[in-house]
């Protein structure tokens, strides 16, 4: 059995009048579903799931991306300490034998 979309619109109680409609939507990019090209119009409230679906795949794609700069501005930070710790170890003015742990 194969599903056909309706054209009933539940806000103004009758068919879809497509263009003469503010939520009549063009969107163009890729579905992020299935990897197809999408270029055609649809209502906004159709639009929502995949868009909804997109949306949360982008932040996890943005999450990533920030720890992943965390855990490189801890590695920078590290090294940091330990090369002011050395400084301040190896220093001539230091001559009291204070060591930093």
């Amino acid at each position: 059995m194969e599903l056909k979309k309706g054209e009933y619109c539940p806000l103004i109680k009758k068919d879809c009048i497509q263009l003469k409609c503010s939520w009549f939507t063009h969107v163009r990019g890729t579905d992020p579903n299935t990897g197809k090209d999408v270029d055609h119009y649809d209502c906004a409230m159709t639009w929502l799931p995949m868009l909804l679906v997109e949306n949360s795949k982008e932040q996890r794609q943005t999450g990533a991306a920030v720890e992943s700069f965390r855990n490189e501005m801890v590695k920078a930070n590290n090294i940091n300490i330990d090369m002011i710790k050395d400084k301040i170890n190896n220093s001539t003015l230091t001559n009291h034998n204070h060591k930093i742990k």
